[in-house]
């Protein structure tokens, strides 16, 4: 009776294990969590910095105006969003009825939003004249 051996370049690897894998793929996740503490630790200034202004109002139509941009800039994004949505819910609703019903209530919602956006410097207009500006 005569045994043979396999050389080593002839045998197969070693099977991974789940603890080895599991840990490999901790790599990625803890070098982006590195990489952000780095951004931020370099974008931090003095502590002892004087603080920026960002906006000063010198009057009660340069606030409403400032007001009627932030609500025009909120009611776009948000209809945007809606409008996406929507839009994908529509492409991936594949026929199913009650699908297309939630995308055609989210393209809905949209068109309401950019109609709330563009009627929101009318509102701020009456704004000011009820207020006085």
């Amino acid at each position: 009776m005569r045994l043979t051996t396999r050389s080593p370049a002839a045998m197969p690897p070693p099977p991974r294990t789940p603890a080895r894998r599991s840990r490999y793929r901790a790599w990625p996740v803890l070098a982006a969590g590195a990489a952000t503490v780095v951004m931020l630790c370099a974008a931090a200034g003095p502590a002892a910095a004087a603080p920026v202004v960002l906006a000063v109002a010198t009057s009660l139509n340069q606030v409403a105006d400032n007001l009627r941009n932030w609500l025009i800039a909120i009611l776009a994004t948000i209809a945007t969003t809606y409008l996406t949505v929507g839009g994908a819910r529509y492409l991936l609703s594949g026929g199913d009825a009650g699908e297309v019903e939630r995308a055609k209530a989210c393209l809905r919602s949209a068109m309401i939003g950019y109609c709330l956006a563009i009627l929101a410097p009318v509102v701020v207009s009456i704004l000011k004249s009820l207020v006085g500006g």
